[in-house]
């Protein structure tokens, strides 16, 4: 069987990582396997038998303006698109499986119209989050909207991924994705979390199959891992309390850990993984921040070294750091009502209100054996 990935990256990334672990185990079943990507960023190179580049940097960029101005996310990239479906077209999956499609580098119409024009290949796609339903947003529950259960209108967040600084399309976007996204003979939707399940039967999408497959990690890579990374930033001694995320904003819980900084004593320690250069510039003096890296293996040494794992995420499908930090020895601490209250639960972690004093609270109801040491509740 030949089967086609499409996602947004290519074994870099949660959603990269997902894909090329899918592949990894198709491919070993003895299927043939390709991931058509189209975003900026190094393949590992144990990858790249699989990667099929849609487009290039430029087309990602004149997509990121066409958004910018217009509102089109995922209806640009028209040529580039063009060029991918005739080499799609010649190699014929058997099974095509979706991911996230938003990202700047593929025109959606162009692509389901694709789709529609063959309905005897098996379609799957895995919702990452919620843009395939909505007129703009990729997370609505923060502001607490719910137009995308009939028509999105007016979008509050538009200066929000993927941000527009000029003129809202949000009412003819919503149209646009229910026109493309509908109608599709043989495509089942996978979610990670029942929470994002719940939510696309609420939508468009209905109509479809939904099924629920919790992400999963490569445990020969998420374990205790040692490493001197104490020593290399000075905490040897202090009660580690980690944050990681690919991406970090408002929603991801960043301020939270501001004020999580000047409540916590001096025995510990905030580290951040995944800021940009200014916001690391920009950072407390008491919290250490790290950029985003895209080895796993220095990931799982980092969570190895922390004493608890903190996502004060208000709005998750699923969250991978959790359980990422649990394959390595470490207990988490989230926000209860998002994916990641159910995913930690599973674990046997700590869900707490979505409040900093109650972080505080758990945080500090935590004992542990010193620095590094083997935690205990």
């Amino acid at each position: 069987m030949k089967v086609l990935f499409i996602n947004s990256v290519c074994g870099i990334g949660s959603t990269g990582r997902i894909c090329t672990d899918l592949a990894q185990q198709l491919e070993a079943e003895g299927n043939e396997v390709k991931i058509a990507y189209g975003r900026k960023g190094t393949v590992p190179e144990r990858f790249q038998k699989y990667a099929i580049r849609i487009g290039t940097d430029f087309d990602c960029k004149m997509h990121a303006i066409q958004t910018r101005l217009f509102d089109t996310h995922g209806f640009g990239s028209k040529r580039a698109t063009k060029e991918f479906l005739k080499w799609a077209e010649e190699y014929k999956p058997d099974l095509l499986w979706l991911h996230n499609l938003h990202g700047y580098y593929i025109n959606v119409e162009m692509l389901f119209d694709w789709i529609k024009k063959h309905p005897e290949m098996q379609v799957k796609w895995t919702l990452h989050d919620c843009w395939a339903f909505t007129g703009h947003c990729s997370y609505f529950t923060m502001v607490k909207c719910e137009q995308w259960k009939s028509h999105c209108s007016y979008c509050s967040q538009l200066r929000r991924y993927p941000a527009c600084f000029a003129m809202s399309s949000v009412s003819k976007n919503f149209e646009r994705k229910r026109k493309a996204f509908t109608g599709v003979k043989n495509m089942t939707l996978i979610t990670p979390s029942k929470w994002l399940a719940d939510l696309t039967r609420q939508s468009f999408l209905k109509e479809y199959p939904v099924e629920v497959h919790y992400n999963t990690i490569d445990t020969s890579i998420f374990k205790p891992t040692p490493s001197d990374f104490r020593e290399r930033y000075g905490l040897q001694d202090k009660i580690i309390v980690l944050g990681v995320a690919n991406v970090w904003e408002d929603r991801k819980g960043l301020f939270d850990f501001y004020k999580l900084a000047q409540m916590l004593d001096d025995r510990y320690a905030i580290v951040l993984v995944g800021l940009s250069e200014k916001q690391i510039k920009d950072l407390p003096k008491n919290i250490k921040g790290i950029q985003r890296t895209n080895s796993p293996q220095e990931l799982a040494a980092i969570y190895t070294a922390a004493d608890v794992l903190v996502n004060p995420s208000v709005e998750e499908t699923f969250g991978m750091t959790p359980v990422e930090a649990q394959a390595c020895g470490t207990p988490s601490i989230v926000y209860k009502d998002t994916a990641c209250e159910e995913v930690a639960l599973q674990n046997g972690n700590t869900v707490v209100p979505q409040d900093v004093n109650a972080l505080y609270e758990a945080i500090t109801g935590y004992k542990f054996n010193g620095g590094g040491g083997k935690k205990i509740k």
